[in-house]
């Protein structure tokens, strides 16, 4: 069940991922922007690099902070992969969180309102 409040509704919509540990600018926008997609019925998308997935979200607050936790599936490379992830909505206009690949890699993000 997808707990919403108007500041955590801020959250929705599509995001450029601009920055993420391990990962450089060259390859986070190698097949398109990188991005992350929230959208109003609780699924979304993203990619970034040569991993991709689809989203099953749920709105929420960390610390007293519009926040998103989501699980996903997709692919790494053309392989079959999923994860988990997380994000707080700092300020209106960033997002700050992680995303997890299961038996994989983690790494934080930082994402604009496109």
């Amino acid at each position: 069940m997808m707990r919403s409040s108007k500041k955590s509704s801020k959250i929705l919509g599509r995001w450029h991922i601009t920055e993420m540990e391990g990962w450089g600018e060259e390859y986070l926008n190698m097949e398109v922007k990188a991005f992350i997609d929230f959208g109003t019925d609780g699924l979304g998308q993203f990619q970034f690099g040569l991993v991709n997935g689809d989203i099953d979200y749920h709105l929420t607050e960390r610390n007293g902070e519009p926040a998103v936790e989501w699980s996903w599936e997709g692919s790494d490379e053309m392989d079959a992969a999923c994860g988990r992830g997380w994000a707080t909505l700092r300020k209106d206009v960033r997002l700050l969180g992680e995303i997890f690949i299961h038996r994989g890699d983690n790494s934080p993000f930082i994402a604009e309102r496109i």
